[in-house]
């Protein structure tokens, strides 16, 4: 949305959404490079990218109007990983405690962080058994509620704040765990998905079929559709996720791990996005994977598509079969 400004006689046009899109990815670059410089990897987690992105370009957005859930949640959940990682392998079992355990964190919480399902899962793919990575979560996540704070009260001063609709507001995320579902049949479909997915990833020996952000699309398209303008075009999420999981990693695979990567990665996906006219930030956590993988290879991309196929499949699969849409 554009809003005019004017400033000694003349009128100027502020995005304020590309301004919020920029701010996101020098957010990002800068904690790529701090990443780099200290040895802290864990603090470029890849849904920070997701979580800064709306929280900028959309100042009125559930997440940006929850600071201390935004600084809490992903932490909370991603210690709770981390603490089933040490103590399990992963495995059928260690997957459905994971993801059981974040979604359980985010409802007693009431929290609408649903990146946070990621954070707990991230730990478990990747085999990460620190807790540097709850801590590094802790201190990256309020260091982005601060910025987002203050950029949403300088965007106010200046009178030229973001005022979508509250029609719109809702329609966009402000429906979370609190709100509840009406029949237990959209979390049969959910696990449904996730078992499919996990077969999947054991048959072809890609792991990351079930990619970390790949439970939290699935829970938010299942559980909380109806409210998600992107759930309505499901067959447009595995191009685009394919799209910036493959940008990710041939900007990885061309110039390391890194600001430089980081930043093109990510712009790489918000120009999709806009093309696209899709406020799907999950994908712009896709694009950042490849930035702790050990050995990322282009397997890491067919994981990703096959994935949110068999993700767009199921639920189209479900909504036409189970609860269809009258």
């Amino acid at each position: 949305m554009s809003t005019p400004i004017r400033r000694d006689g003349q009128s100027t046009i502020v995005d304020a959404s590309m301004l919020g899109a920029g701010l996101s990815i020098v957010l990002l670059a800068a904690v790529a490079k701090a990443a780099l410089v200290t040895g802290a990897f864990y603090v470029l987690f890849p849904e920070l990218a997701a979580l800064s992105y709306d929280v900028f370009t959309r100042p009125s957005g559930a997440w940006a109007r929850s600071p201390v859930m935004l600084a809490t949640t992903p932490a909370l959940t991603a210690a709770m990983g981390t603490a089933v990682t040490q103590v399990m392998t992963y495995g059928l079992w260690s997957v459905a405690i994971t993801i059981a355990g974040a979604i359980l964190i985010i409802g007693l919480l009431r929290s609408p962080i649903m990146p946070s399902i990621s954070a707990a899962f991230l730990p478990l793919v990747f085999g990460i058994t620190s807790w540097w990575y709850p801590l590094s979560i802790a201190a990256v996540m309020t260091l982005l509620a601060l910025v987002s704070t203050i950029y949403g009260r300088v965007l106010a001063s200046d009178g030229h704040r973001h005022a979508p609709s509250p029609a719109a507001v809702v329609q966009a995320d402000d429906i979370g765990p609190a709100a509840g579902f009406r029949t237990w049949t959209p979390v049969l479909g959910f696990i449904a998905c996730l078992l499919l997915a996990y077969a999947l990833a054991t048959v072809t020996g890609l792991r990351l079929v079930l990619f970390p952000p790949f439970v939290m699309i699935a829970f938010e398209i299942f559980i909380h559709g109806d409210f998600r303008p992107w759930a309505k075009r499901p067959l447009t999420l595995p191009p685009v996720c394919a799209i910036t999981a493959g940008v990710g990693l041939a900007m990885v695979l061309a110039f390391g791990p890194g600001p430089l990567s980081v930043a093109i990665s990510l712009a790489a996906g918000v120009l999709t996005l806009r093309a696209l006219r899709l406020h799907f930030p999950p994908a712009l956590a896709v694009s950042l994977l490849p930035q702790i993988m050990t050995h990322a290879d282009w397997r890491f991309v067919l994981a990703v598509a096959l994935g949110t196929s068999t993700l767009a499949g199921v639920f189209l699969l479900a909504r036409l079969r189970l609860f269809p849409i009258t």
